[in-house]
């Protein structure tokens, strides 16, 4: 998560990166979490997370759950140190590394050492999870952040794996536009509920899209990955509406594509079915909303 205020407390980039893996990965699963959850996530060792869950718990930042399904919380005070609010609402910030998400990371503070002028503007983004994924060279993209609500491009000049930091120089930023996901959204493209899988990926592919809605009360969802797995496990014979997803998530057209941004950041998805007055006509991935920040 990216804010404009500064941390009161004095914690080591160990201590926030925890704390930072904890409250996310609570907020998402609302449980106690593992220590040994952590220490994969951040790419640390157990007996670290460990010895700084004691010295969280000093500060009264963390309290221990005990029982089979216990594990770690964080407390009040944590998400005051964090400068976070306990409503839910923050974002994890995606970082794409060449063209491919990488999951699990999550840019955590962004900070501009330079005032923004061309070729002169770099920075250093913290990451949460796998530093190590990141060389030298690469394209990474971050955002949008939360507060700012920027999009920036870079390459990677350096990296610091003590502190989880990446150095990058700024190629392009670009501040998400106020407009309303009905300008962004692609029109679905739409199959009867008795089609075949084999036709159904055959007007996926002449309509070069990934996914479909699916025509039926209430309707459905599918995409080449489905199909795909479902001939793999040899389900050939089957029809769409024995793989569609039924459980997809919408919002309304009207909607701001940063709301857009909000729902496949917390839900993990590649697309949503966007609606108008609650009829769903059109779909929005990722890559639209890329398109969106970053015009030819």
């Amino acid at each position: 998560m990216v804010t404009n205020s500064r941390i009161y407390m004095e914690l080591t980039s160990v201590q926030r990166d925890i704390l930072t893996a904890l409250i996310n990965i609570h907020r998402k699963d609302g449980r106690a979490v593992k220590g040994e959850e952590i220490a994969e996530l951040i790419d640390r060792n157990p007996g670290t997370i460990r010895n700084q869950m004691q010295s969280l718990k000093a500060l009264n930042l963390v309290e221990g759950v005990p029982g089979p399904k216990g594990g770690y919380k964080a407390t009040g005070g944590a998400y005051e140190a964090m400068n976070l609010d306990t409503s839910g609402k923050t974002v994890e910030v995606a970082v794409v590394r060449n063209g491919v998400m990488v999951e699990g990371t999550s840019a955590n503070e962004i900070i501009f050492n330079k005032v923004m002028q061309q070729d002169a503007c770099g920075g250093v983004v913290r990451i949460t999870g796998n530093i190590r994924e990141f060389n030298i060279g690469d394209v990474i993209e971050v955002g949008p952040t939360p507060v700012n609500r920027l999009y920036i491009r870079g390459s990677v000049t350096g990296r610091d794996d003590t502190m989880s930091q990446l150095i990058f120089h700024v190629d392009e930023m670009i501040s998400v536009p106020r407009i309303p996901v009905k300008d962004v959204a692609r029109r679905a493209v739409r199959i009867p509920l008795e089609t075949s899988l084999r036709e159904a990926s055959r007007i996926l592919v002449h309509n070069g899209v990934m996914d479909a809605l699916v025509e039926g009360n209430p309707p459905g969802l599918v995409n080449l990955t489905d199909i795909a797995r479902a001939v793999a496990d040899g389900r050939i014979d089957v029809g769409v509406k024995e793989i569609m997803n039924r459980s997809y998530l919408s919002m309304e057209s009207e909607e701001l594509i940063y709301e857009a941004i909000n729902i496949l950041a917390r839900a993990g998805i590649n697309q949503v079915v966007v609606t108008e007055n609650g009829v769903p006509w059109g779909i929005i991935s990722p890559e639209d909303l890329m398109k969106s920040l970053t015009p030819d």
